[in-house]
C-alpha cells in the first residue's frame, strides 16, 4: 500500500519543485540569450575576416593592403581572428585546393600551418551561402566557418571561448540552483513546521479526546483546543474553533445521555426493589393455596404450580436487574483476598447436581490462585458461566472448569464441547437479553442476563471476560488481576473434591 506523505512534506516538496522549475526556466533563457549574443559576436568577427581577406572594408583593414586570397597570407596578418584562424580556397569544382590555419597571434604574425585531409574534408561540408555555420574540425575543436560571396574562400574562427563561457555559465547556474534548492528545502521545512504547529496542537487535542472512554459511564469531556489555535481569522484557527464547537455539542450530548441512563437505572432499581415484595407475596399465596386443606382440582394445582414457577423466574430476573443496576452505578463491592479454586469447586458441585446429564471436569493449579475480589459476586460469575454451558448444550456434553495463571492474571476458563455459538450472535453474546438460535435459546428459567452480569462483575474487579467459540469447542475466560498476597491454606480438601468431580458424571 502506498504511504501517503504528510502535509508538511507535500508543502515543502511543492515549494522546492516550483523554485526548481523557475530556476530551470531562468537558467535556460539566460543560457540561450547568452548563446545567441556570443555566437552573434563570433559571427561578426568571422565576417570581418572574410572581408579583410577579400580586400573589402573592415575594422582591421590596413591602408593599401591588397587581396590575400591566392596564398591565404591573410592568416598571418593581425586582425580579429588571431591564433587558430582557419582558411581554405575552393576550386571551381567545389573541392578544397588549399587549407591552412594560423599558428600566430597578434604579437607574432606570419606563422601558418596546413590542415590535414580530415580537417579539410570537414571544411568542405560547409554550405557556400555566405552565412556562418558551426563545424567540428578533428583535432582543432568547434569552429564557426563562413564562405565568401563567390564561394571561393572559407574562413573560420574557433568557438572554444564561446563554448567555455557557456559551459561555465551552466555550471554556475546548476551550482547556484542546487544550493538554492537545498537552502529552500531546509528553510521551507522549518517555516512550514512552525506554521503547522497550531494544526499539530489541534490534532493532539483530537487524539486525546479519541482516547477517552466515551461509550459508557459519566464522561468528563474537558479537552478543548487552546484559544490561540482557535482564531477564526486563520485557516487552522477555523479548524480549532470548529473542533471546540463539536466537542461542546458532544459534551452536552454525553451529559444528556448520562442523565437519561441514571434515570433509567434509578427506575430499574426502584422498580426492582418494589417488585420483590409483591413477587414474594404471589409465591407465598400460591404455595399456601396449593398446600391448603381445601380440595383443588388438577387444573388448579397445575395453574398454582405455574404461578410459583413464573413468580420464581420473575424474582430471579428482578434480582439480576438490581445487581446490574448496582454495578452500573459503580457501587463498591466487598473486596478481600480470595482463592478462586474453592469457589470453582463449590460452583462445579452445584452445577453437577443440577445437570447430571452432562460430564463435568475440573482442572486446578497446585498453588493458590488468589485475587482481590468479592467472593459472593465471583461465585455468581462461576455459577452463571456453568449454568450457561449446561443450559445451551445437549446432554452428554463435557464441561471443563479450569483455573490457571497467565502472567499477571488469574484466568477462569469454562469450556464445553457443545455445538458452539452462532457466528452472528458471538459479537453480541454479552449484551443484555441477547438471544441465540434454538440450540442456545433460553430455557430452564434463564433471564438472558447471566453473561451480562459476568461481564459487569469482571469489569468491576478490573478484569475482563472473553469468549472463543467454534463448533465443538466454546471457551469463556474470565481474566482477573492476581493478588500478591498468597493465603497459606492447604489445597488437599478442594483438590480431592476436584478429582472426585472430574471422575464422576
Amino acid at each position: 500500500m502506498r504511504r501517503t506523505r504528510s502535509l508538511r512534506t507535500r508543502l515543502v516538496v511543492t515549494a522546492v519543485g516550483l523554485i526548481a522549475l523557475v530556476g530551470v526556466v531562468i537558467g535556460t533563457v539566460t543560457t540561450l540569450a547568452l548563446h545567441t549574443y556570443l555566437y552573434g559576436q563570433l559571427d561578426g568577427k568571422v565576417d570581418q575576416v572574410v572581408h579583410m581577406a577579400r580586400g573589402g572594408p573592415g575594422e582591421n583593414r590596413q591602408p593599401g593592403a591588397g587581396v590575400h586570397v591566392s596564398d591565404l597570407s591573410f592568416l598571418g596578418l593581425p586582425g580579429p581572428g588571431g591564433e587558430k584562424t582557419v582558411g581554405a580556397l575552393v576550386g571551381a569544382d567545389g573541392t578544397i585546393t588549399s587549407a591552412k590555419r594560423s599558428t600566430s597571434d597578434r604579437e607574432s604574425p606570419t606563422r601558418t600551418a596546413g590542415l590535414t585531409d580530415a580537417q579539410s574534408g570537414a571544411l568542405a561540408t560547409v554550405p557556400r551561402d555566405g552565412h556562418a555555420h558551426s563545424v567540428s574540425l578533428p583535432g582543432l575543436g568547434d569552429y564557426r566557418v563562413q564562405s565568401s560571396g563567390d564561394g571561393r574562400l572559407l574562413v573560420g574562427l574557433p568557438a572554444d571561448d564561446v563554448e567555455s563561457t557557456l559551459n561555465t555559465l551552466i555550471l554556475i547556474e546548476v551550482s547556484v540552483t542546487g544550493a538554492g534548492l537545498l537552502a529552500a528545502g531546509v528553510t521551507g521545512a522549518v517555516m512550514v513546521g512552525v506554521a503547522l504547529r497550531p494544526l499539530r496542537r489541534v490534532a493532539a487535542t483530537a487524539t486525546r479526546v479519541s482516547e477517552l472512554p466515551l461509550h459508557s459511564g459519566e464522561v468528563a469531556l474537558h479537552e478543548r483546543v487552546p484559544d490561540a489555535e482557535a482564531d477564526p481569522y486563520t485557516e487552522v484557527g477555523q479548524v480549532g474553533a470548529a473542533l471546540n464547537r463539536m466537542l461542546d455539542h458532544v459534551h452536552g450530548a454525553l451529559q444528556a445521555r448520562q442523565r437519561s441512563e441514571m434515570r433509567v437505572r434509578q427506575f430499574v432499581a426502584d422498580a426492582g426493589h418494589e417488585l420483590r415484595t409483591p413477587l414474594a407475596s404471589i409465591r407465598g399465596y400460591a404455595e399456601l393455596t396449593r398446600r391448603g386443606r381445601e380440595e383443588t382440582g388438577p387444573d388448579t394445582r397445575h395453574a398454582l404450580g405455574r404461578i410459583e414457577s413464573e413468580a420464581g423466574r420473575m424474582t430471579g430476573l428482578v434480582e439480576d436487574l438490581l445487581l446490574l443496576a448496582r454495578l452500573d452505578a459503580g457501587r463498591p463491592l466487598s473486596y478481600e483476598p480470595t482463592d478462586v479454586s474453592p469457589l470453582v469447586v463449590d460452583a462445579l458441585s452445584d452445577a453437577r447436581a443440577a445437570g447430571q446429564d452432562h460430564v463435568w471436569r475440573l482442572e486446578l493449579p497446585e498453588e493458590p490462585a488468589t485475587v482481590l475480589a468479592d467472593s459472593a459476586r465471583l461465585h455468581q460469575v462461576l455459577v452463571n458461566l456453568l449454568a450457561n454451558a449446561r443450559t445451551h448444550t445437549p446432554p452428554g456434553t463435557t464441561v471443563t472448569a479450569r483455573v490457571h495463571r497467565h502472567g499477571p492474571w488469574v484466568c477462569l476458563d469454562v469450556r464445553d464441547d457443545g455445538p458452539g455459538i452462532p457466528a452472528e450472535l458471538l459479537p453480541h453474546v454479552f449484551e443484555r437479553f441477547a438471544r441465540g438460535d434454538s440450540s442456545r435459546s433460553r430455557k430452564a428459567g434463564s433471564t438472558g442476563l447471566g453473561l451480562a452480569i459476568v461481564q459487569a462483575v469482571a469489569a468491576a474487579h478490573g478484569g475482563a471476560v472473553t469468549v472463543d467459540s467454534v463448533p465443538g469447542r466454546t471457551t469463556f475466560t474470565v481474566h482477573l488481576p492476581a493478588h500478591t498476597e498468597i493465603r497459606a491454606e492447604p489445597l488437599s480438601s478442594y483438590s480431592q473434591a476436584g478429582q472426585s468431580l472430574s471422575t464422576q458424571r
